[in-house]
Formats: structure tokens, sequence, C-alpha cells
């Protein structure tokens, strides 16, 4: 019998191979905006998971404030919210799902996930008696850091660092930020001898929680996430839609 199926080449062969090994080589980034669980869509962790598989990223940063600590915050508290500890308790139950999704990744930290390593130095209390995120959240592999670099690309959340344009145009650094959760964009800036990028990511925050009441008869949210391809060379804002 005559085998009509179609074979590849040699020079196809060689050339698909060349472009896998060149996918497993590239760096990928997804980055998720602010979560600030419990107080996130439901329907963001999908997003994002549908984000990651479309664009085939490899890599994972989360850009700050993953936990809200509304209980805790230096700000006024809703008086007919959760609990402190029942809040926490929500946090970490949906943290466990992000983690389930993506266990290894870098997060820099956010104000809101600071709130309490903050009040417990305002308090004296030594290091040693505070557990680190990981022990609290159940997330042995994430690494949280102020910032990371990856492409020579600066991830940071943006609360000290000034907006992505700003500090991507002071620093002459491609820049990616989060914190303001109205923004998200891709603005280019040029200098003499390179070119560089600021990048806002967006949030996931349902603003119709009573934690994100300071947002409520403002400005809508920015909604969605980024992703850095080609080993930081192309920067892409993904805007979530939503039905």
């Amino acid at each position: 019998m005559r085998d009509n199926r179609y074979r590849l080449s040699k020079v196809e062969v060689d050339a698909l191979m060349a472009s896998r090994e060149k996918e497993q080589e590239e760096n990928r980034v997804l980055v998720i905006g602010d979560i600030h669980a419990p107080f996130e869509r439901k329907d963001y962790l999908q997003f994002c998971i549908d984000t990651y598989n479309k664009y085939k990223c490899n890599k994972v940063v989360f850009i700050g404030d993953c936990i809200d600590n509304h209980h805790s915050s230096y700000h006024e508290t809703d008086a007919d919210g959760l609990g402190g500890g029942d809040e926490l308790d929500l946090a970490i139950s949906r943290i466990q799902d992000w983690y389930k999704a993506f266990p290894d990744a870098h997060v820099t930290i956010g104000n809101h996930d600071a709130i309490i390593m903050r009040k417990a130095q305002s308090s004296s209390i030594p290091s040693k008696w505070i557990k680190n995120y990981n022990e609290v959240l159940g997330t042995p592999k994430w690494k949280w850091v102020t910032d990371v670099v990856i492409d020579d690309v600066r991830y940071v959340h943006g609360h000290k660092s000034s907006k992505a344009r700003t500090a991507a145009k002071r620093d002459m650094q491609s820049t990616v930020t989060g914190h303001y959760h109205t923004d998200m964009y891709v603005d280019w800036m040029f200098g003499a001898n390179k070119a560089v990028f600021a990048m806002a990511v967006g949030c996931g925050i349902d603003s119709k929680s009573y934690a994100m009441g300071y947002m409520q008869g403002g400005k809508k949210e920015a909604l969605g996430c980024g992703v850095v391809l080609d080993n930081g060379k192309t920067p892409i804002t993904i805007k979530m839609d939503l039905d």
C-alpha cells in the first residue's frame, strides 16, 4: 500500500527543532498585577493561567500586593468587615490557589504585603519573632524580593520607585510596575544609545469589595496583566475582557 503521508524534509525538521530550541531558551515572563487577596476577582486567576498558556510563558512575576491586610491597615477599616484572623485565613486559601497554578515565581513586595512587617518594626519587635511570607502563606518556592531584574528589565511594585514612566525615564532602564490600579500601558523612551520601555500591568482587584471602598466613585480599575517576551524586548499588556 502506498504511503501518502507527508514527510518533513531535513531542512524543515532542522527549522522546527531550531524554533523549539529558541522557544525553550527565550525568557517569556508573565507579570501578574495586584491581587489584594482575598479581595481579588474570582475570574482573575483563570485569566492569568490562560495568558500564561497563550504566550507560552516560562517565568512568572507577581508585581506585589498579593495580600491586602485590610484589617491591619494604617487607614480606616470597615467595621462590618472580616476580623483579622478570618481575613488572613481566607487570603491564605486564595493564595494557595495561585501557588498551585504558579508554584515557581518571584513576588515583588508591595506596600500592602509589608503592613505587618512595618507594624512589627514600628513596635520594635525583633525580626526573629516574625514569620516570613512563605511560612505564613504556605508558598515555599516563591521568592519575595524588593525588585527583580530579568533580561535587564526591572520588575518592582512601584510604591517607592514612582510610576513606571517616571522610573524608566529616570534610570534609563526598562521598568514594570503595579500599585496604581487604574494604570495599564506600555510606553517607549529613547536615549542616545538605547531604547527602554515602561509598563504598568493593571490589576485583578474586586473594586466592589468593601476593602476597595477608596476606589468606588473614582476611575475604573484597569483589569489585566502583562507579558514580556523575546528576552525582555517585547512588552505587551493584556486587558481582561468582562462578559
